[in-house]
């Protein structure tokens, strides 16, 4: 970490990777909704170019569930809950859609950026807090059309910075995957987001001129490193309460918590 930072930046970033690592296990999102909305505001009050922040944050995000992953999918797969068959159809339109992602976010607004955020985070909300119930016959679909979806799956997320869980989650639902093993997969699939959206982020910005110091890219290296180490710490506590939960309270906690992330960046754009 720089030399000069504060105290309190580490103490909010460790704080946020604690919590962030937590809701990771639990409900499957890699933490990235929980990191983007609140490091916007940590770095914002930083000084930081505000035509940056919100990219900064997301690539960071994306960077951060690298680590988060490891660690919640080694838990969830030691209670055998990963759908490792659908990991496998689902990851190279993944690794696609994040890479793609990452040079769209270079040529969108901030504020626009934000805006579609917490659209997409409040309808899949709506989804899962709705409950429909999916046709009993409807199943996954096959191998080309698991590719098209995982290649929408990693363009959203590498927009937004998250791990996929928030499409993910509610698609293996939708096809009728029970909703644990569509929170465990999530898990599993936040790893090759990451690792595509954030080779994606450091490319997009490497040439950037006027981003701030102890940056790779857009990635912001000293919330990295405490998000990271904070994190992946306690994902496994989180996926441990989420094998202690019904389906139906899992798509409950689920659907506030987007609920809560799209009100507030939500507020975000609309008050630029």
């Amino acid at each position: 970490m720089s030399p000069g930072l504060a105290w309190p930046l580490i103490l909010e970033l460790l704080l946020l990777g604690v919590f962030s690592g937590f809701m990771a296990g639990l409900l499957g999102i890699g933490g990235g909704l929980i990191i983007v909305a609140f490091m916007t505001v940590i770095l914002g009050h930083q000084g930081m170019p505000p035509q940056h922040v919100v990219k900064i944050a997301i690539a960071t995000s994306l960077a951060t569930i690298c680590f988060t992953s490891l660690s919640s999918v080694r838990s969830h797969h030691r209670r055998r809950a990963v759908r490792w068959d659908i990991v496998r159809l689902l990851a190279p339109g993944i690794v696609v859609g994040s890479v793609a992602g990452a040079q769209i976010v270079r040529a969108l607004p901030a504020q626009v950026l934000t805006l579609l955020f917490a659209l997409f985070i409040g309808f899949s909300g709506t989804q899962l807090l709705l409950d429909r119930k999916p046709k009993p016959t409807r199943q996954l679909p096959g191998p080309p059309g698991m590719v098209g979806a995982g290649t929408g799956i990693g363009v959203l997320s590498s927009l937004v910075g998250a791990g996929g869980g928030f499409v993910s989650v509610p698609f293996m639902a939708w096809c009728n995957v029970p909703m644990l093993n569509a929170v465990a997969t999530s898990a599993a699939l936040g790893l090759p987001i990451a690792l595509a959206g954030t080779i994606g982020y450091i490319v997009a910005g490497w040439s950037v001129p006027d981003l701030p110091a102890d940056t790779l890219g857009y990635i912001y290296l000293p919330a990295l490193v405490a998000i990271a180490a904070a994190s992946m710490l306690v994902a496994p506590l989180g996926a441990r309460l989420a094998h202690r939960l019904r389906a139906r309270q899992l798509k409950r906690v689920f659907a506030v918590m987007l609920y809560a992330v799209a009100g507030f960046m939500l507020y975000r754009s609309l008050t630029g």
